[in-house]
């Protein structure tokens, strides 16, 4: 195993090759950081499965833009900016998912006497779910960009050739249809304030 290692070409070279689209090179690549990436997104995620998909995102990313990628810079910093990117991404996403809900029960429960003892947040998420995965395609798109994905109006507009303007009528378009719906079924009132954090 050592043997081999030491035959594995500098970065600077195995760039060279990867931006002609040489898979070996790739695979040379892949088998010289993806422990370390690995090791590095597990401190942070603590999550197996997280972590691996992590891998094969920032691998995947990067012969996707093969032959864009710069030998003048330290290929290893430049994994690593990757990783730690997608890393932040995954962290809004769970914030989302996690943080602002627990942060909205406590507070609902401090103010509203309809909310009844143990509401489990999974089965909010779900219910919420179910909702939008009614919604028309193109506006359920925008609104899981938006507050599932973290990105901003002027990211999704640019992402799909709209004008920040439309994607922001799409978001609230969104929002009403689902505390329409939440209404309709008599949910809790604590689904609706939920919704503006999802």
């Amino acid at each position: 195993m050592q043997s081999s290692l030491n035959t594995v070409p500098d970065d600077i070279k195995l760039v060279e090759r990867l931006q002609k689209g040489d898979l070996e090179s790739f695979d040379l690549i892949y088998n010289k950081y993806s422990e370390k990436l690995y090791a590095f997104s597990f401190k942070y995620l603590r999550s197996t499965d997280e972590a691996e998909e992590l891998v094969q995102s920032v691998f995947l990313k990067i012969w996707e833009n093969h032959k864009n990628v710069r030998k003048e810079s330290s290929f290893k910093s430049y994994l690593f900016t990757i990783a730690y990117h997608d890393i932040c991404k995954l962290f809004r996403k769970r914030n989302y998912q996690q943080k602002y809900i627990q942060d909205t029960l406590y507070e609902s429960t401090q103010s509203s006497s309809e909310v009844e003892e143990g509401i489990d947040n999974q089965s909010i998420l779900e219910e919420v779910q179910q909702i939008i995965n009614t919604l028309p395609e193109r506006q359920k798109t925008i609104f899981v960009k938006s507050r599932q994905d973290g990105k901003s109006s002027k990211e999704i507009a640019e992402e799909l050739g709209l004008s920040s303007g439309t994607v922001d009528n799409y978001i609230s378009g969104s929002l009403k249809l689902i505390r329409s719906r939440l209404l309709k079924e008599n949910l809790p009132v604590l689904l609706i304030s939920l919704i503006s954090f999802l």
